[in-house]
Formats: structure tokens, sequence, C-alpha cells
């Protein structure tokens, strides 16, 4: 199916991109034993505030958006540079930061799945885009930081969030339901569905193996040991015995 893309005001999509290179610059602080100069951590301010854009533009063979105005990259960096040296003053306001998060995942998950559907995407794809589209940026500030990939591990539903909200996207508009409803719900469905996450500890099951089912064990007797009233049991079980004779006291 064919559609809009939808958009937001250059100056939201600005506050977005920050959010999310503040958010890898607080998080790479953390690893002090990195000793990431100012350059380091400008770096991963990019990749985290872009990273998902730039996947979602490479996967749909389009012109990366972050490079058509000088304004993405110095709003990543300047809000990168920022987090690493106002460390705790953001540390306190982290419930703020993590509503902004949240807020940011579902605005990118809406913008590359719509964005998906409008190249004419099936439905599963566009999906699929939307979610690299919201933690793409993750996924890359994980790489340069050569640690294992958050989204994989047990923790706070992320992408999980995303899935759910571009799903609700995409089935709204199979639905015919204008396309701006559809994305205001994707973002309300990402963020209530992560806030909760945050604030509950909800997490998906840790991975299992599906274990052997056990075999039944049956009492056994030894041939050679079988007392008279086994035998008799046997017999009688299998016919050779009236079961009357046997409740005869006499």
């Amino acid at each position: 199916m064919s559609t809009t893309a939808f958009t937001i005001p250059l100056w939201a999509d600005l506050v977005a991109v920050g959010v999310g290179s503040l958010q890898g610059a607080m998080f790479a602080s953390g690893f002090r034993d990195r000793k990431l100069d100012l350059l380091g951590v400008a770096i991963i301010g990019v990749a985290t505030g872009v990273g998902g854009g730039l996947l979602r533009d490479l996967l749909l063979v389009t012109r990366p958006v972050a490079l058509l105005s000088n304004w993405y990259l110095l709003t990543t960096v300047v809000a990168a540079l920022l987090g690493m040296l106002l460390i705790r003053l953001f540390r306190r306001l982290d419930p703020i930061i993590t509503f902004l998060d949240a807020l940011t995942i579902g605005l990118f998950g809406a913008i590359g799945a719509s964005k998906a559907l409008a190249l004419g995407l099936p439905e599963v794809p566009a999906v699929f885009v939307g979610v690299v589209s919201a933690v793409g940026g993750s996924i890359l500030r994980d790489m340069l930081l050569n640690l294992p990939i958050a989204l994989m591990h047990v923790g706070s539903l992320y992408a999980v969030a995303a899935g759910a909200g571009t799903v609700v996207l995409v089935v709204l508009v199979d639905l015919g339901v204008p396309l701006t409803v559809a994305a205001a719900v994707c973002v309300a469905v990402t963020l209530v569905i992560r806030l909760l996450a945050v604030r509950f500890g909800w997490s998906l099951p840790e991975q299992r193996e599906l274990g052997r089912i056990p075999r039944p064990r049956w009492p056994r007797i030894p041939l050679g040991r079988r007392t008279a009233e086994a035998r008799t049991a046997e017999r009688t079980e299998t016919g050779s015995i009236p079961r009357y004779k046997l409740d005869r006291h006499d």
C-alpha cells in the first residue's frame, strides 16, 4: 500500500535527536575505563542521536535526512558535550529525560514506518523499518563502545514498545484512519509501554531450552523374585483367573 509519510517540524526533530544524543553521552560517561575524549563523546552522541534515521534511510535507499541540513549534526554534538559536562545535573532530571526518550522512540518509529509505507513497502517490512528507526541509535552506540547490544538482553522493554506502536500505526492506516491520528496513537502506545516497563521493571522472559519430557517409570519386579501375590495379580490382569475367585475368603 502507499500513503504519505508522517513528518514533524524541524525543531521537534532536532529536540528528538538531541535527547537521543544526550542519552548516549550520559550512557558512555558511565564507562570511565574507556577514557573517551571529547571527540569520542561527540561520535557517540552523533551515532545515538541520528543513527536510527541513518539506518532507516539506508534500508529505504533514500538520502539520509540527517545529512540534508547542518542542524542535525550540530545539535547532536552540542547535546553530547553538554551531557558529558553536566552529567550530575542531567542525572537529577532522569525522569524527564526518560519521558522524552520514550516520546522520541515513538516519534522515530512513526516516522520510519510511515516513510516505509509511503515508499510502497508491505506492512511487516514497514514495522521492521519503524523499529530500526526507533532503536538503531542505541545499537550503533553499543557497537562503538564494544558492548553487548543492550536491547538483545533482559531489560525494560525498548524495542518491544517501539514495535507495538508501529504495529498499531500500520493497522490503523490499513483501516483507513488518517495518518496523523495513527501516528499520534503509535506515539502514545510506545510511550505508555516504555514508561510502564521502566516503572514496574517489565521485561521479556529470559531464553530457555525446552527440556525433554521425562518418560513415566513403571515399577518392575525382577523375574526371579516375584512373589506369589505378584504372579496372581499378573494372571488376574490377563484374565487367567476369574476375579470373583480372588474375592472369596474360604
